[in-house]
């Protein structure tokens, strides 16, 4: 593709070279340019694209795509190498060019988008099953996977993808003939200019709450609400849970827009009532189309009324009959959130992605709900995110849980021993009972060597992840995995003995 065409779309270039030479792919890492591809340069939080402008040209870049004030030394060096693009924001004219070259793959499906601070996950993989159990193509991009007509093709990286790799996914599910793409997206997505181009059809608003708060992500409240806030300038065919302060807020906000609203306790278009909460299910009841209908879906909490009410909004919009809707509510089943492993011992043994203080709140007022005996809660907290989160949630725990266990969850760049003194500072506010083992392994073991048939484990934080993330290096470490193989060691110990 000619390079004039790329940039249709772009506003105030500025070009030194041949606008017609022929492109043959793009890239933003100059470790894998080919011969004849542009080279997009992008500032990140620890790399800066434009250092590698000589090194893309060398290993074959014909153009270049740089910001207005990129080194003029730099461009001496490339002038007479390879065509020049200057413009304001390359992150915002990443996403045009990736759009231009992939055709504008978003226009050929329906694009549902999902954003909020909690739920998104498990409501998009609600959707998937409805969608799929109507006869539908459906494509979905999220935190766990990218799945295309029920196929996994990718683990993931991050929920949004950038809008390079986001593009060509597209590309992907439109040559597939996927008819509905459910996709996760994110803060960062929105304030990074990952998901421009894309073409919603309809966004939805689960929640928000304190979390994502870091100098990687979001200075206060107020801009991370605000950033989701672009994904409503996007679409004008909105879902809001008006239970949450910050969705409440939302249909004001957008009186143009065509906002529909969802919830429990507030008066909303779309009411859960008469909810029954068990420790395998959830079922309540809800009007949909013009008959009330009872609703069951085997993820138990409160959240999961707001997580299914959300997918069954959607898919009344979208006009999926009454009785594939509750039938695949009730067979659905969402890796990593409130997942039940199964294990030789027959423990009640629990992985959920819970990883703020809300979720985790969450998920153990929820299990204290129904816990016979004793909920054991054994979570960390992420390195190089949000550090104020960490005492709340020790204190959460303290308060809820009949006993804690503090340990690692990716400490990424810092020291594990210091994340955990951190969550303790909360707990020890409380009267509850913990105990520290910062190996997340010998931690799950002491869960299990504790708990007896009666009693909950929480494994809260990593989820559906199978990886512990330390200095920049991810380990294999899948929760499924390893309780299974402490299971068959200490049952082969008793056997011993």
């Amino acid at each position: 593709m000619e390079l004039k065409n790329l940039l249709k779309g772009i506003e105030n270039i500025k070009v030194t070279g041949d606008l017609s030479t022929n492109i043959t792919g793009i890239e933003s890492n100059s470790k894998n340019i080919q011969k004849g591809n542009l080279f997009v340069a992008i500032k990140g939080y620890n790399q800066d694209g434009h250092k590698y402008i000589t090194n893309a040209v060398e290993a074959g870049a014909t153009a270049v795509l740089i910001e207005n004030d990129c080194d003029i030394e730099i461009l001496k060096q490339i002038k007479d190498k390879a065509t020049i693009v200057m413009v304001e924001n390359t992150r915002r004219a990443l996403a045009v060019v990736s759009s231009n070259y992939y055709g504008n793959p978003s226009s050929k499906f329906k694009l549902i988008g999902i954003t909020g601070t909690k739920g998104k996950t498990t409501t998009t993989f609600m959707l998937k099953q409805i969608l799929e159990q109507a006869g539908k193509k459906v494509g979905l991009i999220g935190t766990i996977a990218q799945y295309i007509n029920g196929k996994k093709i990718k683990e993931s990286d991050r929920t949004t993808p950038e809008s390079l790799e986001l593009q060509k996914i597209f590309a992907q599910m439109a040559e597939e003939k996927v008819e509905y793409v459910i996709m996760e997206v994110s803060s960062q997505s929105l304030k990074l200019h990952r998901v421009d181009q894309s073409e919603f059809d309809l966004v939805l608003f689960t929640n928000l709450s304190e979390d994502h708060i870091s100098a990687q992500e979001h200075a206060d409240m107020k801009e991370y609400f605000e950033a989701k806030l672009k994904l409503f300038e996007m679409c004008p065919n909105g879902i809001v849970n008006t239970d949450d302060v910050y969705g409440n807020k939302i249909p004001t906000l957008f009186k143009d827009s065509n906002i529909t609203t969802y919830g429990i306790d507030n008066p909303a278009d779309m009411v859960a009532k008469d909810i029954t909460i068990t420790s395998s299910y959830v079922d309540f009841k809800v009007k949909l189309y013009d008959t009330n209908e009872r609703i069951k879906v085997c993820i138990p909490g409160r959240f999961s009324v707001y997580n299914a009410m959300a997918a069954i909004t959607i898919a009344l919009k979208l006009n999926i009959p009454t009785e594939i809707i509750k039938q695949a509510l009730v067979e659905v089943r969402v890796p990593g959130r409130s997942e039940i492993v199964d294990n030789k011992k027959e423990l009640t043994i629990i992985i959920d992605y819970a990883h703020s203080p809300e979720s985790l709140e969450n998920i153990l007022r929820a299990t204290k709900g129904y816990a016979r005996g004793n909920v054991i809660s054994l979570f960390g907290c992420g390195g190089d995110r949000d550090k104020r989160k960490r005492p709340i949630m020790g204190e959460i725990s303290g308060k809820i849980a009949d006993y804690t266990i503090i340990t690692t969850d990716n400490p990424r760049t810092e020291e594990p021993e210091q994340i955990v003194k951190e969550i303790e500072e909360g707990i020890k506010k409380t009267k509850g009972k913990y105990k520290v083992i910062v190996d997340r392994t010998k931690a799950i073991e002491t869960a299990i060597k504790m708990a007896n048939k009666n009693d909950v484990i929480i494994l809260a934080g990593k989820g559906h992840e199978p990886y512990q993330e330390i200095n920049g290096v991810k380990y294999p470490f899948d929760e499924r995995i390893i309780v299974r193989e402490i299971i068959d060691k200490l049952i082969k110990k008793e056997k011993n003995n």
